[in-house]
């Protein structure tokens, strides 16, 4: 079941338009990511889904209903925010019951519901607890449970983790994931944090300019990465323009400045030129291959990202694992990789966010 179809949705601020031929079908139970960087469209989509906008052109469907003139209080959505606006004056109970007591529900109905969803969300025996006395993260537990405990069919999350430190978006991460999954609630998710939305989406979109780029589980965005925007964005890559130089066996040939690399024959000609993806990983050092020098070397922990300049001047990002010293800038190596490492791609624009 589809729980989320966007069709032809446009988005006009006066003549500035933000959002553009939105195509998205997004399926009950999915945990979905709209990615992308700051001005990309992605909030913009969020709040036309939850009625904070309405689509210029185009239809916004929940559950097979069309909402484009549904005011926000009669749509089967809640919302989550990065500030998460709890009521200072009540304690978590309060908080989490505000809208069943809106509702008019019978009281024991609202301590049976809370107390659910409290344990849903790991809160049990924080009832009675002010909502200035928790932690940034039970804080934002508390949010969604408030979002949660009304049961949504979408709920719809705008960069929640956002303004929290690193260690404590990691554990709400895989925390949000468990809630998602323990209700089976379809979630939205917005962030332009891309390991976030890999770690936890089921499905995600890329967004740049206004448009999707692509839709695909966080393994199909990775690995194939269908533009140059979507390689660049979604981790580190080198963009390399080649030129088919035969084809045979299934697979084109193709190469650029001794550059050799394996593509899949379908689609593609002899003479021409494409844009291919080759993810640092994949890059061997070794004692055999092109001959580079190291330019940098950057330390990350359990791996070092170096860049290296080959004979012809070109630069390569190569990520290795952090198991001995990094190699100091001069050194000479040899790089090498299999030959089908390499990902053909389409050319899109590449933002400075995407870098």
């Amino acid at each position: 079941m589809t729980d989320v179809l966007l069709r032809g949705v446009n988005k006009f601020f006066g003549t500035d338009q933000v959002v553009r031929d939105v195509d998205l079908a997004i399926e009950k139970g999915e945990f979905f990511s709209l990615l992308g960087p700051s001005g990309c469209g992605k909030t913009t989509t969020l709040r036309m889904i939850a009625g904070l906008e309405t689509p210029s052109q185009g239809d916004v469907m929940i559950r097979g209903q069309r909402m484009n003139d549904v005011p926000i209080n009669r749509r089967p959505t809640n919302l989550v925010f990065q500030k998460m606006a709890l009521f200072p004056h009540l304690d978590v109970f309060e908080n989490v019951a505000f809208g069943l007591r809106i509702k008019g529900l019978p009281g024991r109905e609202i301590t049976r519901k809370v107390g659910a969803m409290l344990e849903v969300v790991s809160l049990e025996g924080f009832e009675k607890r002010p909502a200035t006395a928790l932690s940034g993260g039970q804080q934002q537990r508390v949010a969604i449970a408030r979002a949660l405990v009304n049961e949504p069919a979408v709920l719809l999350l705008d960069e929640p983790l956002g303004a929290l430190d690193l260690k404590l978006q990691l554990k709400l991460q895989r925390e949000l994931r468990q809630i998602q999954k323990r209700t089976g609630t379809t979630f939205v998710y917005v962030t332009h944090n891309q390991a976030e939305a890999l770690t936890m989406s089921d499905r995600l979109a890329v967004m740049n300019g206004g448009r999707i780029e692509q839709i695909g589980t966080p393994a199909e965005m990775y690995l194939r990465p269908a533009t140059s925007f979507v390689a660049s964005f979604i981790g580190r890559t080198n963009l390399i323009d080649v030129t088919v130089d035969a084809i045979s066996g299934g697979h084109a040939q193709a190469s650029t400045q001794g550059l050799h690399f394996a593509l899949p024959a379908t689609g593609h000609a002899v003479g021409e030129t494409l844009p291919v993806s080759l993810r640092p990983e994949r890059i061997e050092l070794g004692a055999t291959g092109l001959p580079a020098t190291v330019t940098e070397a950057e330390f990350m922990g359990a791996t070092v990202l170096y860049r290296l300049t080959l004979e012809t001047g070109r630069v390569l990002l190569v990520q290795a694992l952090a198991d001995r010293a990094p190699l100091p800038e001069g050194a000479r190596t040899h790089l090498s990789w299999a030959p089908d490492a390499a990902v053909p791609i389409r050319a899109t624009t590449v933002s400075e966010d995407a870098e």
